[in-house]
């Protein structure tokens, strides 16, 4: 028996089957509202929920980070794992409004660095020059 959500409004279950679709489907299912019995026959509307994002975009943003974490590692001059707690939010950075701001951030946030990291800003600077915010996704 599967657990269910009580609640008035309809609840949402995603079916995959490799038999039926390719693509996964969204189902809703309607009950009656305050009804804690399940229905003999659930009503079910089929939707699709998709949703494209540019994965030009997307393998620019993976590379970038792969690239701060090996800059970083040099920098802290430790492992992966044992690199300090900071965030290098790029979102963030894009929505400063120039490129002094932007270096000021990322400077603040290696505040605890030992090595000199001025051409690790300046190329991050460049690298994020032209890239779009992911926050929100793309729809085609």
């Amino acid at each position: 028996m599967t657990p269910r959500l009580l609640s008035s409004g309809p609840t949402m279950a995603a079916v995959t089957s490799p038999e039926t679709s390719p693509q996964p489907r969204v189902y809703f299912q309607t009950t009656a509202a305050g009804s804690t019995e399940e229905p003999e026959t659930p009503v079910r509307k089929q939707g699709r929920v998709t949703v494209k994002y540019d994965r030009k975009e997307l393998r620019k943003r993976l590379n970038l980070e792969e690239w701060i974490i090996g800059q970083l590692t040099y920098l802290y001059d430790c492992e992966e794992e044992s690199i300090p707690e900071l965030e290098i939010d790029v979102d963030e950075l894009l929505d400063m409004p120039s490129d002094d701001d932007r270096g000021a951030r990322v400077k603040d946030l290696l505040v605890d660095c030992y090595k000199p990291s001025e051409d690790f800003v300046t190329e991050l600077l460049d690298k994020i020059r032209g890239m779009q915010k992911l926050s929100t996704p793309q729809k085609k």
